[in-house]
């Protein structure tokens, strides 16, 4: 089953389950958005969205608490029999006993949170939005190095993991080694995090597995970090030409998002974690609006016309 299980869900979110007798291990959410059933407490269930969270807030239970007792179980039997993923009630509201009577003979798992519901509805979306994005899984390495998601590619055996360990020396914190995985959130971001069974590990050839995070400690490995630049390790050759100047940028995709992409060539004696905390300062300071190939192309066009004038003074 695709999805994100209830049970996910209620240990992420600190939920408290209402009707423990529901197998909420068995159920699924398949959309990232909810839905707020205004509409259908009234007994208005045209397109109606029954694969979504149905959440329950202050303005839906202060209209049940005033309906008739008949009213309100008819529509009680009516709503929990839509195929409903469950019902969450914010504010610590407490529904009656007629709703968790009839939501539990349907298998509906009715929930309950502390929080407001606004801030309860935004925090659970975003959550669901990256549980339930495109996913790939691409050979690679993912380092958060001064708060830019670096993702370090190449062939096997070119240095990638060596490359993220000297950056972990000199104290940025390892994502992911060997495979990443990304997931898509929106437009413009790209998330990246580890496997659950090689998170933290880093393979040295000719030494083994390393746990960085037993190793270096806690403050050197991350869970998640958006994907900002793509550095692309390559073998260096000498009839290939390579950008030394960098007015155009050049870029790869995932999931139908461009990312930055500098191609690195390899020659011994580059030390590359230099190399690929300068790309990443860099890049930070092109997207706050400064980039040095173009400063240094003004200033030579400067220089151009300066000199250009003086000959003209001259004549």
């Amino acid at each position: 089953m695709t999805g994100v299980s209830i049970k996910k869900i209620i240990d992420k979110m600190k939920l408290k389950v209402l009707n423990p007798e529901v197998d909420v291990k068995s159920r699924y959410v398949t959309v990232a958005d909810v839905n707020r059933p205004a509409l259908q407490l009234t007994g208005y269930f045209e397109h109606f969205e029954k694969d979504r969270v149905e959440i329950i807030g202050m303005v839906e239970y202060t209209y049940l608490q005033k309906l008739e007792e008949n009213e309100k179980l008819d529509i009680y039997k009516k709503f929990f029999s839509y195929d409903i993923p469950c019902v969450i009630f914010s504010r610590n509201l407490q529904p009656d006993e007629d709703l968790l009577r009839i939501a539990t003979e349907n298998n509906t798992p009715v929930l309950s949170t502390d929080y407001a519901t606004s801030s309860f509805v935004a925090e659970l979306i975003y959550y669901l939005k990256e549980e339930l994005a495109p996913c790939i899984s691409i050979h690679g390495v993912l380092v958060d190095v001064y708060g830019e998601g670096l993702l370090i590619t190449g062939e096997s055996g070119i240095g990638k993991s060596e490359a993220a360990l000297e950056l972990i020396k000199r104290g940025h914190r390892l994502v992911s080694d060997d495979v990443v995985e990304i997931r898509k959130i929106n437009e413009h971001t790209l998330v990246g995090t580890a496997p659950d069974i090689t998170r933290y590990f880093i393979e040295l050839r000719g030494i083994g597995i390393i746990d960085v995070k037993t190793l270096f400690g806690v403050e050197c490995v991350k869970e998640k970090q958006n994907i900002d630049l793509v550095i692309k390790l390559e073998d260096w050759k000498k009839e290939n030409e390579y950008d030394r100047l960098g007015l155009e940028e050049e870029y790869t995709e995932f999931l139908g998002n461009k990312v930055v992409c500098h191609s690195l060539p390899i020659r011994p004696g580059r030390n590359l974690a230099v190399i690929c905390e300068s790309a990443a300062v860099n890049h930070r300071q092109k997207k706050m609006g400064y980039n040095a190939a173009q400063e240094l192309y003004r200033r030579v066009q400067a220089n151009l016309q300066k000199n250009s004038d003086d000959d003209e003074n001259e004549e």
